[in-house]
């Protein structure tokens, strides 16, 4: 069986996610009526965003996901590692990885991985909510704000992110961005 993962993660088809549908979902996130409908929309967007095709990169992402869950987050960063080298457009490994790297104190690695998720997809409003708190965390609040601000065009119902938008729009008011 070891000698098949191998072969299995070379076969896993970088189009298991489903780009029309996903378009389809970011076009309904937009004119969700509430955050009832968005919520419901943004579950099958994550749905979307973890298939991945493959049992054995599902199971390395398992690995990943608890290697966090347990705070061992360099070991979390190794298994998501694994799966972008068997599959580099599997954007969820790229994004969790970004997250251990940030959870693990390494902002620079982070910010590097977030940036190959934004190039693939700029509609990655997770990344971009995530890119916003660690600017503001580094005391780049007009550039945090515009991160903030472009999640919220995107998905207009996270409440984390709107909450930030009002406290650094207030904070900045009067600044020029």
């Amino acid at each position: 069986m070891a000698a098949l993962l191998p072969l299995m993660l070379a076969l896993s088809p970088a189009w298991a996610v489903d780009a029309a549908k996903l378009d389809d979902l970011f076009t309904r996130l937009k004119s969700a009526k509430d955050a009832s409908e968005a919520g419901r929309i943004e579950a099958e967007i994550q749905i979307e965003w973890a298939r991945s095709g493959s049992p054995a990169m599902d199971l390395l992402m398992q690995r990943g996901d608890d290697a966090m869950q347990a705070g061992n987050f360099a070991a979390a960063a190794e298994h998501y590692t694994a799966v972008i080298d068997h599959d580099p457009d599997f954007l969820l490994a790229w994004d969790s990885r970004a997250s251990a790297y940030y959870a693990n104190g390494e902002i620079g690695p982070a910010l590097a991985d977030m940036g190959h998720v934004l190039a693939a997809d700029p509609r990655h409003y997770d990344v971009l909510a995530g890119l916003g708190t660690i600017l503001e965390e580094t005391g780049d609040e007009k550039r945090a704000l515009k991160a903030y601000l472009a999640a919220q065009a995107i998905h207009p119902y996270i409440q984390p992110v709107n909450d930030a938008i009002e406290r650094l729009e207030t904070k900045l008011e009067g600044q020029e961005l």
